[in-house]
């Protein structure tokens, strides 16, 4: 329910009314607004007086603005106008008739597999404009997704953005400071949220995918250091230890864009979607003027070392390569025409979750696929999802899903362990001092005589 704008506040800045409370967040609180004139309804972010002469807090809500202002993006929140009423800020934004995704998780407990991968898919488009222009989102998550009542997901709350290797004259972001939500946030971006970068926001969409599709908030249960030093190791089940129901695939590729190593994660938010939907987001030119069928062309090399041409649908190239029947999937070239270019497998999302595997987890321990490493073997094929997950009882008994706010953390420091010789030195200790006792003992025994 909308919160009442409390007695004392300006009940209007600039040209709108403002009606009533919306939320409150880290800069100030959103409100439900009217333009006097158009009778157009805005959402109006305010910067509260006591807040409005810290100038950090200011210059981030200048950058908000004019970060908003440069995306022209269904899948982003739309800026309209920014200005002073007095000497306290305020930012005009498009308003979304709906609600956060954190609050229908909040509502529901979990969404099923399709409604999940739709959102954020939506998401990732807009991400993947505001990477395209150099700007880094730094605090994906839950909250920050609006859906309004047509379904149409829009990514919100751009206080924390960034250009891409450039900083403002007010060192907004000190090194070695993180930045963000620290349940959601990439592992690298608790050490230095300043060199965050597009494979940071990646993480954070795994990350909220994970708690769309499991109703579970990763590292719950941990401290801020904590659940960096998880993240770190790759140490949180997979999506499929909490829901067996969801598919192998969705599983895959979250476990993908949260691995501790950015270079494992999808280098772009367009490769994301892909991972989820095992479909290319490149346009498939038509093949001697008809529309592309399901036909593929694959290179590969026998035991002999000669060179073969396949063709086949896509089902049944997927099932050669996993019983192996097609040798070492690293070596085989694939296209969709016979005149190729043939392309490594990795390239295509169709195939691409048969070459490469997400970050082993440590706890519990991963699965025989994970756990793979020899090129010649092929990960068992994750199932692309096709229906909806229906609600069950399992979907019901989930508990509201907890959401964490937006955090400045300080440095973060790796556990000591210089005082280790201590603990050596003392084992060493007991162990020489038995020995002598036991001497002791031994010479004071009775020596027999025969």
């Amino acid at each position: 329910m909308a919160l009442e704008a409390p007695r004392g506040l300006v009940q209007s800045v600039g040209n709108y009314e403002l009606l009533n409370k919306i939320a409150d967040g880290g800069m100030g609180s959103v409100y439900k607004g009217r333009h006097r004139e158009t009778g157009e309804i805005v959402a109006v972010k305010i910067i509260p007086p006591s807040m409005a002469t810290n100038q950090t807090l200011l210059k981030r809500f200048e950058q908000e603005w004019k970060a908003a202002r440069s995306l022209d993006h269904p899948n982003i929140v739309r800026a309209i106008e920014f200005g002073y009423e007095g000497s306290t800020p305020f930012l005009v934004m498009e308003y979304v008739d709906g609600e956060s995704l954190g609050q229908r998780l909040d509502r529901v407990g979990r969404l099923g597999e399709i409604e999940a991968i739709k959102i954020i898919a939506q998401v990732a488009q807009g991400l993947h404009k505001a990477h395209k222009q150099n700007l880094i989102h730094r605090d994906v998550k839950p909250d920050n997704i609006l859906v309004d009542s047509q379904g149409v997901a829009k990514l919100a709350d751009l206080g924390l953005v960034k250009a891409k290797d450039v900083e403002s004259d007010l060192n907004l972001t000190r090194t070695g400071r993180g930045l963000g939500t620290p349940h959601f946030m990439a592992p690298e971006q608790f050490r230095d949220a300043k060199s965050a970068d597009a494979r940071c926001d990646i993480y954070s969409l795994g990350a909220t995918l994970y708690m769309a599709v499991t109703g579970d908030l990763p590292f719950r249960n941990n401290s801020p250091l904590e659940a960096w030093m998880k993240k770190r190791d790759n140490d949180f089940p997979a999506p499929r230890e909490l829901v067996p129901a969801l598919s192998e695939r969705i599983d895959w590729a979250i476990r993908r864009a949260m691995s501790a190593d950015p270079a494992q994660r999808p280098a772009s938010c367009r490769e994301f979607v892909e991972d989820l939907t095992g479909r290319s987001t490149r346009k498939i030119p038509p093949i001697d003027g008809h529309k592309p069928v399901d036909l593929w062309y694959l290179q590969y090399e026998d035991e002999n070392g000669e060179r073969h041409t396949v063709k086949g649908s896509l089902a049944n190239i997927r099932k050669c390569l996993k019983d192996g029947l097609l040798g070492d999937a690293e070596n085989v070239g694939v296209a969709r025409t016979k005149h190729g270019p043939f392309e490594p497998l990795r390239t295509h999302p169709e195939y691409r979750d048969l070459v490469i595997a997400p970050a082993a987890l440590p706890s519990p321990a991963p699965s025989a696929s994970a756990r793979a490493s020899s090129k010649n073997t092929v990960r068992a094929v994750p199932n692309s999802p096709t229906q909806p997950i229906s609600p069950d009882a399992e979907t019901q008994a989930f508990t509201p899903a907890y959401r964490a706010p937006a955090i400045d953390l300080g440095p973060v420091k790796k556990p000591r362990r210089g005082n280790d010789w201590i603990t050596w030195v003392l084992v060493i200790g007991f162990i020489l001092a038995g020995f002598l006792i036991g001497l002791y003992f031994l010479n004071a025994l009775p020596i027999p005589r025969f």
